[in-house]
């Protein structure tokens, strides 16, 4: 290759990385090349952060870093460093606090400018070329920039040292008592105040789907029996089912809605999105029944498996919003399309997918006609009743008029894939399919499940015990970070109970051993984001606040609490209740922004139960007991199951089953309440009864 149309991110595995690898700016990866780069020309660092799927990474591309004008500047003045975010969450957070700091807000691409020892005094989010209203532009900035960096070099590295001390404040944490029930309350109290009675959800536009917040509620409604908290569960899942942020006509998820009634989406698609939602509606048919759910959660699965799996069994990261250059091309449509498409049927499609002639989509329509983003703007039981079609007959039609209309987009061009594999997000979908296939009785969903954590075990791990956090062509790089570490123990203690596999349980118990060595705060609790071992960064960070997705002390604090009851160890609970005390301030200054936490907590004062099955060998798992737990909503209960051909191995992961024996040459059942035991039984329907008492 031409050196001279390639800058320093040639040879690297991210997508990212790549898309700006012929970018006139030179950029470089986040490494010592470029901060001794830095120091020895004395030049402060452009740093940009982004992601391969961001539309307004895109647009400042396009814009700024493919212009040859804005390239000068930066490469005259500046060392650029340009950073995936997914692949380096750690310097992203980092750097994203600063921009909340200084700004107010966040978002991507990621602007920072800094000096060669890592410390910012500039953040930004999308800056264009030229200055544009309340936006400076690029070419205004940056020489303005360089010359207060030859003039005033004493008050930028002033500045840079309170915003470096600044955040290192916001690591200081102190350790208060262990949340009660009330603080439950106060989060459900939250989430009331913001929930959208009319359309489901939370808050007004942009509308995110938020899974953690419904997880928590129905968890809620389970401890205490408030209706309420799942009827704001299932509105909204309908809603959001109905809405442009799902594609009605592929499947899967949208990042999030434009708007508050979930009609016109931002049209990329990412990974955990899937996974959290697929978990939230397998539980939520799990508490409802409602055989809606379950339809939303297999084709969730469908698209799973069609479009982010990769060969070797685990999943890619996210589809673009953008194809030939526009967001959302590949998923509108005008009514003149669909008509050609399904000819007579068309009227009866463009009823049902509220289309329009001139679009519902904002945009110029060419001759009065528009493009379309599908979505209803009425539940199908009502359509069902106008048309006087029975609910299974309509969705038949549908149906099959989605699977022409679906034939003839998949000749479109296609948004680009992110195909780096992330242990973290993977981790939540190895937890969502292992439920989904648990509970619709699919061994064919669990092997999904199964070939993605192999696929992590076999090519993620070092010969140390830690994770690595990225896979990308052929390549594993990355330390791995608190959240691989916990999403993974996560989807490995999911599949231990669809399985009743050994070695997933223990992987789990090695994870949390290198986790408490290498993450734990010995001082004040709780997990860092960092292992000790990663020094490149400027600060350590430890939190328990959501995102997008549950942080991992979160999830964290619901595996302890699962070992605790899958073990009997009491070394887990003690952590769990530390961890809830490390961050027990937070949780009272903003309850309802930990809601994964509060999902825990749920399950922390509920009756928790142990099911011990012991059977005669691992050869056939399908107790018939099992069938009140795939048809119930208990999150409350963990089941283990001892072979008593190889009973030594499960006795030693959890010793209170010792003394559970086989009865009678059946299968024997111990059901437990905080390890007080009933008497055995080999009768799996009293214990259907006894498990029935669990639920309100």
């Amino acid at each position: 290759m031409n050196s001279k149309s390639h800058n320093h991110l040639w040879g690297e595995k991210s997508p990212y990385l790549l898309q700006h690898a012929d970018n006139p700016v030179d950029w470089y990866p986040w490494g010592e090349e470029a901060f001794n780069k830095a120091k020895e020309e004395d030049k402060p660092i452009f740093l940009s952060i982004g992601y391969s799927t961001c539309h307004w990474c895109h647009v400042m591309e396009e814009e700024s870093f493919k212009d040859s004008e804005v390239a000068e500047i930066l490469n005259k003045y500046f060392v650029s460093i340009k950073v995936d975010r997914e692949e380096r969450p750690d310097i992203d957070r980092t750097y994203m606090k600063v921009a909340q700091l200084l700004t107010g807000s966040g978002g991507w691409p990621l602007t920072i400018i800094m000096t060669p020892d890592k410390k910012p005094f500039f953040a930004a989010t999308y800056l264009p070329k030229h200055t544009s209203g309340r936006l400076v532009g690029l070419l205004e900035l940056l020489p303005k920039v360089h010359e207060l960096w030859v003039k005033d070099r004493d008050e930028l590295e002033d500045q840079a040292n309170k915003i470096a001390s600044a955040l290192r404040g916001f690591q200081r944490s102190e350790i208060g008592k262990e949340p009660n029930r009330d603080l439950l309350d106060r989060t459900f109290e939250s989430l009331s105040r913001s929930y959208d009675k009319e359309f489901g959800g939370f808050g007004s536009a942009p509308k995110f789907p938020l899974p953690q917040n419904l997880l928590f509620l129905m968890g809620y409604w389970k401890e205490f029996g408030n209706p309420e908290a799942l009827q704001m569960v299932t509105h909204t899942l309908q809603r959001m089912r109905m809405g442009g942020i799902y594609d009605q006509v592929g499947f899967g998820f949208h990042r999030y809605s434009t708007d508050r009634y979930w009609h016109i989406p931002h049209f990329e698609k990412m990974l955990y999105d899937q996974a959290m939602m697929l978990l939230l509606y397998v539980e939520a048919y799990r508490a409802t029944k409602n055989e809606d759910f379950k339809e939303v959660a297999l084709e969730l699965i469908d698209y799973l498996k069609r479009a982010l799996k990769a060969k070797e069994g685990a999943f890619y990261s996210a589809e673009d919003a953008d194809s030939d250059g526009k967001e959302g091309k590949f998923y509108l449509f005008t009514i003149e399309e669909i008509r050609e498409i399904l000819n007579d049927e068309a009227q009866f499609f463009i009823k049902v997918f509220s289309m329009k002639r001139e679009g519902n989509k904002e945009g110029v329509a060419v001759n009065g006609i528009g493009e379309n983003v599908l979505y209803m703007e009425r539940p199908l039981r009502e359509l069902s009743s106008e048309l006087g079609i029975p609910i299974h007959k309509l969705k038949e039609r549908i149906e099959t008029l989605r699977e022409r209309v679906f034939f003839e987009r998949e000749k479109r061009t296609h948004p680009s894939k992110d195909t780096k594999i992330l242990t973290d997000w993977n981790g939540l979908t190895i937890a969502a399919l292992a439920k989904a296939g648990f509970t619709f009785n699919r061994p064919d969903i669990i092997k999904m499940a199964e070939a993605a954590a192999n696929f992590i075990l076999k090519r993620m791990f070092n010969r140390d015990g830690s994770i690595y956090h990225r896979y990308s062509a052929g390549e594993v790089k990355v330390r791995g970070f608190l959240d691989d570490y916990a999403f993974l123990s996560f989807g490995l203690l999911e599949l231990y109970e669809a399985t009743f596999k050994e070695d997933y349980l223990e992987r789990v118990i090695a994870l949390q051993d290198y986790l408490f060595e290498n993450f734990w705060d010995n001082k004040m609790g709780g997990f860092f984001f960092t292992d000790k071992k990663q020094k490149e960064i400027l600060v350590r960070e430890k939190e328990v606040y959501d995102g997008p997705y549950p942080s991992g002390n979160s999830v964290e604090f619901l595996n302890l609490l699962k070992l605790y009851h899958m073990t009997g160890s009491p070394s887990y609970r003690e952590k769990a209740e530390l961890l809830a005390k490390a961050f027990s301030k937070d949780l009272q200054k903003a309850p309802g922004a930990a809601p994964f936490f509060m999902y825990g907590l749920t399950l922390r004062f509920g009756n928790s139960s142990e099911l011990v099955i012991v059977a005669d060998s691992k050869g056939n798992n399908d107790f018939e007991v099992l069938d009140i737990l795939r048809n119930s909503y208990m999150p409350n209960v963990v089941v283990v199951l001892k072979s008593n051909k190889i009973k030594n191995r499960m006795e030693k992961i959890a010793p209170f089953t010792k003394g559970m024996n086989f009865i009678e040459g059946k299968p024997t059942f111990y059901l437990c309440r905080d390890f007080a035991c009933n008497l055995p039984t080999t009768d799996p329907h009293k214990v259907a009864e006894l498990l029935k008492g669990n639920k309100n």
